[in-house]
């Protein structure tokens, strides 16, 4: 092998390596924050928590959180939660959709979805990525 030849298989080993260590320092990263969103969510008392690993399914993100709140103020709660949480790991720019019944966050690599029970049903985004739907709970009477 000339002189040539090697200096461009040591570069492209050098690269390659590179792009291994931080893929595994990324995920790392990916696993640690879905951790602390699954953490927060279940002090917030959401329900039927359901992660789902979009790798290789999707390029927009690479990990899907469904959880599902009682009433509006829950949800929004658990955001705003959720938004501090993030923040302090280094995610900056998040953003934020919501109407009376979901809120979605997008983080570039983790999309939350936060519904009410009946919004949850209704739109079933499990069944489009091939997940099986988790028994829903009817609230509590009191």
């Amino acid at each position: 092998m000339n002189q040539n030849n090697l200096s461009v298989t040591l570069q492209q080993n050098r690269q390659q390596h590179d792009i291994n260590d931080k893929t595994i320092i990324d995920i790392e990263k990916l696993q640690k924050c879905v951790n602390l969103i699954i953490e927060s969510l279940e002090g917030d008392k959401a329900e039927n928590i359901v992660v789902i690993d979009l790798v290789g399914k999707a390029s927009f993100a690479d990990r899907m959180v469904i959880a599902t709140g009682m009433v509006d103020r829950q949800i929004m709660a658990m955001a705003e939660h959720l938004d501090k949480i993030l923040y302090e790991q280094g995610i900056r720019k998040i953003a934020i959709e919501k109407s009376s019944d979901w809120v979605l966050l997008d983080t570039g690599d983790i999309i939350v979805h936060l519904f009410r029970a009946e919004a949850r049903e209704y739109y079933n985004i499990e069944r489009i990525w091939g997940v099986e739907i988790p028994e829903f709970s009817e609230p509590d009477q009191v």
